[in-house]
């Protein structure tokens, strides 16, 4: 199931001088702020909105970029060379944005789940417990590595086993290696008509620095992942008005896939 980019959140409010003030919550000095488990972003009484939690597991081949592009949503630094994760990392990330239909203003938490493929392979209960309870599962494929994108359907038939109702995206991640792309606009075109999924790309390298020359500047990095963050609460929250009852389900054939 994909539905129309901006049909649900509006895509640019975060420009606007309101979702600016929002945006503050997220960060200190043009520098974003980061969350533990129990901490929130803090929003003065005027500007008060609920926040909305879901679980996403981040899926993909060894070597595709999933933790650079968990860290790029976080604002943390991208790693320069692959490191296989060991185990689970969990990774939490906030995004305010406004909901089209309402012109209700809310917190998305994103509790993102990193798993490592040689920790998958190895141990059975790990798979399971990405799993269990979670809301969405992100499927990644490296732009210039042709055999994590042939490998995108065995992978979703594997990992979606007995978890069709949870929100499936598809990320094609070192986008900024376009010169070196394995994968065209038209293999994606052929994904997105056989799966009917959304398929967003994002880049897998730092955004701009402050003037010291070492922070990374908060309010350009999230300019840089605005659209897979809105995409994600775009999504999600849909399938809660779809399973709650409140919204129609889109029926096959009327999907409109976004290729942000």
């Amino acid at each position: 199931m994909a539905i129309s980019p901006g049909s649900v959140i509006v895509p640019d409010w975060h420009k606007s001088p309101e979702g600016k003030e929002y945006l503050a919550t997220i960060l200190r000095k043009n520098k974003r702020k980061f969350f533990g488990l129990i901490e929130r972003p803090v929003l003065p009484p005027q500007m008060a909105a609920d926040t909305v939690s879901y679980k996403i597991f981040v899926s993909g081949k060894s070597g595709v970029g999933k933790t650079a592009m968990v860290a790029k949503l976080a604002g943390l630094e991208v790693p320069s060379a692959h490191h296989e994760t060991t185990g689970i990392q969990t990774t939490t990330v906030y995004w305010p944005a406004k909901l089209r239909d309402s012109g209700r203003a809310l917190i998305f938490r994103f509790h993102f789940w990193d798993c490592g493929e040689a920790a998958l392979k190895k141990f059975d209960h790990i798979l399971p417990a990405c799993k269990e309870k979670a809301d969405g599962i992100l499927f990644l494929f490296s732009f210039t590595d042709r055999s994590s994108f042939d490998d995108l359907p065995s992978q979703i038939s594997r990992v979606m086993e007995g978890s069709e109702n949870l929100v499936k995206i598809v990320i094609g991640s070192k986008f900024d290696q376009f010169m070196h792309a394995d994968v065209t606009e038209r293999d994606l075109v052929v994904f997105r008509q056989a799966w009917r999924l959304p398929v967003l790309r994002m880049k897998s390298v730092n955004g701009p620095r402050l003037a010291d020359g070492q922070t990374l500047d908060g309010r350009a990095g999230l300019a840089h992942v605005a659209h897979v963050l809105n995409g994600l609460a775009e999504h999600l929250w849909y399938q809660d008005q779809v399973m709650a009852g409140l919204v129609p389900a889109l029926q096959p054939g009327t999907e409109e896939t976004s290729l942000g």
